[in-house]
This record gives structure tokens, C-alpha cells and sequence, in this order.
């Protein structure tokens, strides 16, 4: 009777922790609808109103989030560009047609590589820091105090940061493609010794502009969803530097996951589109 009943509460505790974790899922897609939803009205308030946009801000925020990130974006995609050039060049050889590691690059960077580690760069750097900044002042009360002033929470600390990354997320974007193709370039020319030249005629000659375009159309859905979830963990923040430190995790886990979810969302809208 002991073990039954030992295997019994094992597996009360088992569902327990179960159906605790569905609620806890379903309390934070209705905490995520809702801040959703008052992003897009303050959004469309500032819109209609541009005068409560705050500039300084925005432009603190633009050389943060953006501006500073893009030598490590053009240097990860580098060697982004670099290792699927080494890898399509072993593999094409083998077939006696090595020329295409060129529309691989091409193709592999424009479309994917290069809008997706922009976005995770832009959530390692810039979700995990828009969390912190707000959480360090929800820890310190300063959100309250700007409430009974009656400034608007969202104006003075969600909007900024919202829009520098919707601003910087298509140049960090195409900072990532040029580092992308270089290192694709600087691998096929010192491997299979095709020239810079050959490289970037076949390039231009072989690969289409529409994968640049269906690149570029993901970045400001991935920066909004990024911004949103840095900016919602901050505003979650209790008034204890534990809650701090789980929400940023929480933070920079989420917006990742969103943005490989997404991304992958998008390849199979872009297939059945055909494009």
C-alpha cells in the first residue's frame, strides 16, 4: 500500500505543478493581450498627437539600442556568412559545382540569417536593458511618483523605446547583410578562389532583391515584439531585486523565443505565398 500510495501523491504533485504552469501560461497571454492592446492606443495617440513624443529620449534610446549595436551585428554576421560559405563550398565541390555557394550566401543571409541575429542580438542587448532601466524604477518608486504627477507611464518610458527600436532594427538589418555577404565573400575567395568581383556580379545577376525585401518587411515586427517584451517585464518588476532579476531573464527568454516562433511563422507564410 505504501509504494501505491507514494506513486499516487507523485503523481497529484506531477499534475498539480501542471496545472499550475496552464494558468500561469494563460494569466501571461492575457497580461501580454492587454499591454498589447495599450501599446497600439498609446501609439495611436502619439500619432495623432506628435507633440507628446518625447525626442530626447527617443534619440538616447536610438544610439543604445541601434547605434551601438552595429559592430557586433556586422561581426557575428561575418562569421555567420563565413561558416555557411565554408560549409556550402565542402558540400558543392563534392558536386563539382561550387559556383552556387554564392547564391547560398546570397539567399541564407538576405532572407534569414541576417534580420534573425539582429533580432536576438537586439534582445540579448536591448530587452534585457529596457527591463532593467523600467524595473530599477518600479524598484525605486520612481514610476509611482510619475503617476501622481500625471505623466503617463507609457508616453515617458514604453513609446521611446518602442519606436528606437522599430527605427533601428531595419539598419542594424542591413548592417548584418553587408556583414553577412563579406564573410561569405572573404571565405569563397580564399577557398575556391572566386574573385570579389565574380562574387558580388553573380550576387547581383543570381540572387533576387525580393529575399533583401522579405528580409527587411520581418524587422519592425521582430523589434516591436522585442521592445514590447523588455518594456512589459520592466513594468512587471515587484519592489525586491529578485523580481528584477526574473524579469529581465524572463525578458530576453521570451523576446528570443517570440522571435525564432516568428520568423519561423513568417517562412512558411512566405512559402505558401510563393515568394
Amino acid at each position: 500500500e505504501a509504494p501505491t500510495k507514494q506513486g499516487l501523491k507523485g503523481w497529484t504533485g506531477f499534475f498539480d505543478r501542471f496545472g499550475r504552469q496552464v494558468v500561469q501560461f494563460g494569466g501571461d497571454a492575457y497580461d501580454m493581450l492587454e499591454f498589447a492592446g495599450r501599446l497600439v492606443v498609446a501609439l495611436g495617440r502619439t500619432v495623432v498627437h506628435p507633440r507628446r513624443l518625447r525626442l530626447t529620449p527617443l534619440v538616447a534610446m536610438m544610439q543604445d539600442a541601434g547605434v551601438n549595436a552595429l559592430p557586433i551585428v556586422f561581426v557575428m554576421t561575418f562569421f555567420i556568412g563565413a561558416v555557411i560559405a565554408l560549409v556550402g563550398t565542402n558540400l558543392l565541390t563534392t558536386l563539382g559545382v561550387e559556383v552556387f555557394t554564392v547564391q547560398l550566401v546570397g539567399v541564407a543571409i538576405l532572407r534569414e540569417f541576417g534580420v534573425v541575429i539582429a533580432a536576438i542580438l537586439l534582445s540579448g542587448r536591448s530587452a534585457s536593458s529596457f527591463a532593467a532601466q523600467i524595473g530599477s524604477m518600479r524598484m525605486n518608486q520612481e514610476t509611482d511618483a510619475m503617476q501622481v504627477m500625471g505623466v503617463d507611464r507609457f508616453d515617458a518610458l514604453v513609446i521611446p523605446r518602442v519606436l528606437a527600436a522599430l527605427l533601428m532594427m531595419p539598419l542594424m538589418t542591413f548592417c548584418a547583410d553587408i556583414g553577412g555577404i563579406a564573410g561569405g565573400l572573404l571565405v569563397s575567395w580564399a577557398t575556391i578562389d572566386i574573385s570579389p568581383v565574380f562574387f558580388i556580379q553573380r550576387t547581383l545577376e543570381t540572387v533576387s532583391i525580393t529575399h533583401f525585401w522579405i528580409g527587411m518587411s520581418k524587422a519592425p515586427f521582430l523589434a516591436l515584439v522585442i521592445a514590447s517584451a523588455g518594456c512589459r517585464h520592466g513594468l512587471m518588476v515587484g519592489g525586491d531585486v529578485q523580481s528584477l532579476g526574473r524579469n529581465v531573464t524572463s525578458a530576453v527568454v521570451q523576446s528570443v523565443f517570440m522571435v525564432i516562433m516568428f520568423d519561423a511563422i513568417f517562412a512558411v507564410l512566405f512559402m505558401v505565398l510563393d515568394l
